[in-house]
């Protein structure tokens, strides 16, 4: 797999909710976050391990082989250090299409995802 974008940064939920959140993006109970173009489908969660690794497909049917990959760590104050990383078996995208993924990712993960926990 090559890598073709990452990124890490603070979500104020501990890893479990996080990783609820990831693996269940849909459930009822929880405030809604995952908000897609039209270009973008649901995940599929490849693989998840409780409470520090989720592996989604792509959210994009153009780039169907594509996966993300994310990694969660406990930080001292109860937080979350949420690690995505775009991996693809094929060739990655050019330069425009891998900013724009991940500009995406970052907006559904420390916007949308970090605002439906109230902050």
């Amino acid at each position: 797999m090559i890598e073709f974008g990452s990124r890490t940064r603070r979500l104020p939920a501990p890893p479990s909710i996080v990783w609820a959140s990831l693996t269940n993006p849909r459930r009822p109970q929880a405030r809604p976050w995952l908000n897609l173009l039209p270009d973008e489908v649901d995940p599929k969660v490849l693989a998840a391990e409780i409470p520090n690794t989720v592996v989604w497909s792509s959210l994009w049917p153009t780039r169907p082989d594509d996966q993300i990959h994310f990694h969660l760590t406990p930080t001292n104050s109860g937080e979350t250090l949420l690690n995505f990383t775009l991996l693809t078996p094929t060739e990655p995208p050019d330069q425009s299409k891998t900013g724009h993924l991940r500009r995406r990712l970052n907006q559904l993960l420390f916007a949308d995802l970090r605002f439906s926990y109230g902050q």
